[in-house]
């Protein structure tokens, strides 16, 4: 445990500025490169940074599994349901002008990007969590004393 000690709390500081990075890089993703599946995969990393220092087990409590599986379906749901709603508002699906009337200003576009944008992000995160939970829980629990 001791000799892992500079390791996790490095880590410590690490993760959470990894997952603001994320953030970063998510709500810049309309006007830098970057978006929802670049945000996803690396707020996941920050996550299985923290399961590989910490353990899976301690990981799958800070982000049980169910919250996985509901943030999949969340964000699929949110990316369908912005087209859907500007399909059922008379305009093409996926249009984002439907989501708000003020057409001069293109309020409606960013409001549909950055709800697309949040959709992908949930959707990537919870599919490469649910991906490194597969692969994760079939390893044989090594004893910290070997490694």
């Amino acid at each position: 445990m001791n000799s892992h000690l500079v390791l996790r709390v490095v880590s410590k500081l690490l993760i959470p500025l990894i997952v603001l990075f994320g953030l970063y890089v998510h709500f810049h993703g309309d006007y830098s490169p970057g978006g929802g599946f670049q945000a996803g995969t690396i707020v996941a990393a920050g996550v299985i940074l923290y399961a590989l220092i910490f353990g899976v087990e301690n990981a799958r409590k800070a982000v049980p599994p169910i919250f996985i599986k509901f943030l999949a379906a969340f964000g699929v749901l949110l990316y369908g349901g912005t087209g859907v709603v500007s399909f059922f508002m008379g305009m093409n699906y996926l249009d984002y002008d439907a989501l708000h009337p003020d057409l001069a200003h293109k309020t409606g576009q960013h409001i549909g990007i950055i709800l697309i944008e949040i959709g992908v992000l949930t959707t990537v995160f919870s599919v490469m969590m649910m991906i490194f939970y597969a692969f994760a829980g079939r390893a044989p629990d090594i004893p910290e004393e070997e490694w």
